[in-house]
């Protein structure tokens, strides 16, 4: 594809473009007349400045290639909430963990090719909330507009509460959390300024580095602790099985940890929305896939048989008091980079919405930038209030990723190949094939959807059953 002109250059283009504009020079005497001055300049018509504008954001807003549309997911996908698989794999065992891991992770694979193909076939779709007017009309929209919204601020939530556990650990909790919360909140809404997601791809180079080197030290710190046993490493009472007593509700929230680490297909129309050559989009997911199964498997399973039942969420607590220490530290742009992530998504939708048919949607404009950055901390403020007025936030967050993660990562995308990607006769081998693995995909997101949200319901009942739910915005460490 021919690179995209530099936006200094689109005036000219435009004026080559359209040589008869203004053919009559009354009319360029009136238009003379007309010209605006003040934020836009003297001598500039504002129709050609609005186009102008239009043509910058169009380049702007659709610079993201395939490499860094991996970039862009592995940050979204992957954050420090991948160091809760190895207290997964204790409840369910080594066996099932890694069958589970590799297994879901396929099925996820599957889904966002079938996503990127939706994309492809109707790139009127701009974010999830398109498809669904595509598939159930306009109250469809709103429905998975809703979804859409509230998923993405909970998990941005989230984040704030991640913040506050990492300051909180790196001073021996030598302030109010609340306090710590408020600092996570402000980071968050400054690293989610930047509206492209080109130029979130350059900071996740960085958060990339940060998640490996962060999950590389948990490894290395855990599987010295465990050389350093009486008996070795073979000594740490790791099960190949689930552990003993298990309740379903218990089982449940462990595979929900894994079903949730793999949860990038909520964003994907919105990402592959800003591709110069959307085509290249399998590259991205095959690149992801594997590098998420591998980074989860892997970790959850070492980890584990490193630290055994007692393994903590997240696993770095289980490195030691200063090995964790520097594992938070070396997290810290996952922290931020993959939090701020799910709030200019959510921005993005909501802003592009408010100013459908305006300039101000490209957001280089004083307005599109003031809007844009108001609506960034309105984002950021409410996720840090549902944080910290929750007192079973974590609970909170998981009965909304199985009521509309299901759907995100799992049977919106079947119904989808059902309604829009099959072609031909059902007894083709290739439709059979797809859609063999298209209902699997529907039931994955059915059993999610029902068994997903009684657990966490389940799980918030037993904690106030034991008294373990904290009061909202407590100064007391997370645990």
């Amino acid at each position: 594809m021919a690179p995209i002109a530099q936006t200094s250059d689109i005036s000219a283009v435009e004026k080559k473009t359209n040589p008869f504009d203004n053919p009559d020079p009354a009319a360029e005497h009136q238009q003379a007349d007309d010209e605006v001055v003040g934020e836009v300049g003297p001598a500039v018509n504002m129709a050609d400045y609005e186009k102008q504008k239009i043509a910058q954001g169009e380049a702007h807003f659709h610079r993201l290639g395939w490499k860094r549309l991996t970039i862009v997911l592995i940050v979204t996908a992957v954050a420090l909430g991948s160091l809760s698989l190895p207290g997964a794999f204790a409840t369910l065992g080594m066996v099932a963990g890694v069958i589970l891991s590799v297994g879901i992770g396929l099925v996820a694979l599957y889904s966002s090719y079938v996503i990127g193909q939706v994309k492809l076939k109707h790139p009127q779709i701009s974010h999830y909330a398109d498809a669904g007017r595509m598939m159930f009309g306009n109250v469809g929209y709103e429905v998975v507009s809703v979804m859409f919204i509230l998923q993405l601020i909970f998990t941005t939530g989230s984040h704030v509460l991640t913040g506050a556990i990492m300051f909180g650990n790196l001073t021996n909790n030598g302030a109010c959390t609340v306090v710590f919360t408020v600092v996570s909140a402000i980071i968050l809404f400054l690293v989610a300024i930047p509206p492209s997601f080109a130029e979130v791809a350059i900071l996740g180079y960085i958060d990339f580095v940060s998640i490996v080197a962060a999950i590389f030290v948990t490894i290395v710190a855990t599987g010295v602790q465990a050389g350093e046993l009486p008996g070795g490493a073979a000594s740490v009472a790791w099960s190949a099985w689930p552990k003993d007593n298990l309740t379903l509700a218990e089982a449940f929230i462990a595979i929900s940890n894994i079903v949730f680490a793999y949860s990038f297909a909520l964003c994907q129309f919105s990402f592959m929305d800003e591709m110069h050559t959307p085509q290249d989009y399998d590259k991205s997911i095959l690149a992801l896939g594997v590098f998420e199964i591998f980074l989860y498997t892997v970790t959850g399973a070492l980890v584990y048989a490193f630290v055994g039942p007692d393994v903590k969420s997240p696993a770095l607590l289980s490195a030691g008091p200063v090995v964790s220490k520097v594992a938070f530290g070396i997290a810290i742009p996952v922290i931020f980079i993959s939090g701020s992530i799910n709030t200019t998504v959510v921005g993005r939708y909501i802003h592009g919405r408010i100013f459908k048919n305006s300039v101000i949607r490209y957001i280089n404009t004083p307005m599109g930038w003031a809007t844009w950055i108001g609506l960034d901390a309105i984002i950021t403020l409410v996720a840090w209030i549902i944080a910290g007025a929750v007192p079973f936030f974590s609970d909170l967050l998981a009965i909304c990723s199985s009521l509309f993660i299901s759907g995100f990562t799992f049977y919106f995308p079947a119904i989808m190949w059902f309604m829009f990607i099959r072609e031909g006769r059902w007894a083709d081998p290739r439709n059979i094939a797809h859609g063999f693995a298209n209902a699997i995909c529907f039931s994955i997101g059915v059993i999610v959807l029902g068994v997903g949200t009684y657990s966490a319901v389940w799980d918030i009942k037993h904690q106030y059953d034991v008294g373990s739910v904290s009061e909202p915005y407590s100064c007391a460490p997370i645990a």
